[in-house]
C-alpha cells in the first residue's frame, strides 16, 4: 500500500503519529533536543486531553530555537520544517490531523530529497514516492518513506501498543538527519 493510501485510512490516532514522527525527526532543523516532543509522544497514548496546550508549550522551545549549522543551504530546510510546527492542529482530531500528516509527509520527504547530494528530484519525485513509485529516489529520501510507512502501519496494526515503537523509528530517522547536516556543516567549512 503506497504512503497516500496509508494516510488516507488511518485514523486519529495514526495521523497524529504519523505528523509528530515527521515533525520529531526533523525537530533538530528547529533547534529542538530529543526530548521537546515527548508530552505530544505521551498523548498519543490517551484521549488527547491537554493535546493543545502541550503544543502551545512546544511551539514556545521551538521559537528560541537555533536552527545548526549546514541546515540552512538551497531551499529553505528549516523554513519546511517550520511549516510543519506551524500546521500542528490545536485539537487531536478531525481533518486538522489529516491535513497535517499530509503536510508533515510532504515536507520531511523534501527535506530528505534536499539534504541528499545526489537527489536531483523535485516535488514531483516526492509525490511519486508517496504514490509508490520509488524509482529513482535516493536512499535518504528511500529510508524516510520506509519510516513513514512504518509509522503508519505500526499504528493501524497495534493502536496506543504501538506508540513506543512509533517512537523508536522516529528517533532512529532524527539520529540520521542530525548526521546528515553534520556532514554538511563539516563540507561546508572544510
Amino acid at each position: 500500500m503506497s504512503l497516500v493510501e496509508l494516510i488516507a485510512q488511518a485514523d486519529e490516532r495514526g495521523l497524529a503519529a504519523s505528523g509528530l514522527a515527521c515533525l520529531d525527526r526533523c525537530v533538530p532543523l528547529l533547534g529542538g533536543d530529543d526530548e521537546v516532543l515527548r508530552p505530544l509522544w505521551a498523548g498519543l497514548v490517551d484521549d488527547g486531553d491537554g493535546w493543545g496546550e502541550r503544543i502551545a508549550k512546544i511551539r514556545g522551545e521551538l521559537e528560541a530555537g537555533t536552527a545548526p549549522d549546514g541546515a540552512d543551504e538551497g531551499e529553505d530546510i528549516v523554513g519546511l520544517a517550520r511549516r510543519m510546527l506551524d500546521a500542528v492542529p490545536d485539537e487531536r482530531s478531525g481533518a486538522g490531523l489529516r491535513e497535517w500528516a499530509e503536510v508533515c509527509s510532504v515536507a520531511a520527504l523534501r527535506i530528505h530529497q534536499l539534504l541528499d547530494p545526489l537527489d536531483r528530484g523535485g516535488a514531483e519525485a516526492v509525490d511519486a514516492c508517496r504514490e509508490g513509485r520509488t524509482d529513482g529516489a535516493s536512499h535518504l529520501v528511500a529510508a524516510e518513506l520506509r519510516r513513514q510507512v512504518a509509522v503508519l502501519e505500526l499504528i493501524a496494526g497495534h493502536g496506543a501498543g504501538a506508540v513506543r515503537q512509533a517512537l523508536d523509528v522516529s528517533t532512529e530517522g532524527r539520529r540520521v538527519l542530525r548526521a546528515v547536516v553534520s556532514r554538511r556543516a563539516r563540507g561546508v567549512r572544510g
